[in-house]
């Protein structure tokens, strides 16, 4: 079953179990995914909606955030409850193991020697990583890689 249809059907289920959470997510990422559909004039790809998933997770981590820091608990516990109904849908996450060694292997691939080619690196990686890993750790480890 395709990535779409499957969120299609877990939006029906969620709707049957009377899930407002699970329901209120999956419509978002569904209205996202029109929208993305409208932007590129063509059904997106399971990549592009993957890439769309990770999107929403990271919107959903920084207002979670935001509301810890304004004493709201109670709106953080309901972002966080949303991130996993969308993490449902991702590919199995890379261990911090199998992250490091792609990053060993894309140092390697792209030959970087300093920090300074960090950019070679990550276009290397990025598209072994969308989805299974979150850009902003990638980015730490290779920076940390290259800086050794």
């Amino acid at each position: 079953m395709e990535l779409q249809e499957r969120i299609e059907h877990a939006l029906k289920d969620a709707m049957r179990e009377k899930n407002e959470i699970k329901r209120d997510a999956l419509r978002m990422l569904l209205t996202a995914l029109k929208v993305k559909e409208k932007e590129i004039r063509r059904r997106p790809a399971e990549a592009e909606i993957q890439q769309t998933i990770t999107n929403l997770i990271k919107q959903r981590r920084d207002s979670a955030e935001q509301y810890r820091t304004g004493n709201r608990a109670e709106l953080a516990m309901k972002e966080e409850s949303e991130i996993i109904y969308l993490q449902a849908f991702l590919p199995e996450q890379l261990s911090p193991e199998e992250l490091e060694k792609l990053v060993d292997e894309a140092i390697a691939e792209s030959g970087a020697t300093s920090a300074k080619e960090i950019g070679k690196v990550m276009k290397v990686l990025m598209p072994k990583t969308t989805g299974r890993a979150e850009g902003k750790q990638v980015n730490e480890l290779v920076r940390q890689k290259l800086g050794q």
